[in-house]
């Protein structure tokens, strides 16, 4: 007799190893890291520039606006502009696959 643990451990297990699966991972690395990798890169840059380019990181833009207020300011924009941009990837190529896959979990384990 196969109890409900070993039998919701078999499904999930059955779908880790479905093709479906394997397309919905590779689809999520390949924006996600690529994307971390980038923010961090401008984030570390940011850091660096704070703390060695002061001089230009001082630079007067107009007003009492200067480079380095800009450069942290496009940090929080850049935040935005990646949470949105995920939200759209997500929606468009992760979630109907993870919905298709979601339905599939949900037949079997009933």
């Amino acid at each position: 007799m196969v109890t409900t643990q070993e039998h919701d451990a078999s499904v999930y297990e059955r779908v880790q190893q479905s093709s479906e699966f394997q397309e919905l991972k590779r689809r999520f690395r390949s924006w996600v890291f690529p994307m971390t990798a980038a923010f961090l890169a401008w984030y570390l840059l940011y850091v660096v520039l704070s703390g060695w380019a002061r001089d230009f990181m001082a630079i007067k833009v107009f007003g009492n606006i200067n480079v380095g207020l800009i450069l942290g300011l496009l940090q929080f924009v850049s935040t935005f502009l990646i949470a949105w941009a995920y939200a759209r990837h997500a929606g468009r190529k992760l979630d109907p696959l993870a919905d298709k896959l979601r339905h599939e979990v949900e037949g079997e384990a009933k």
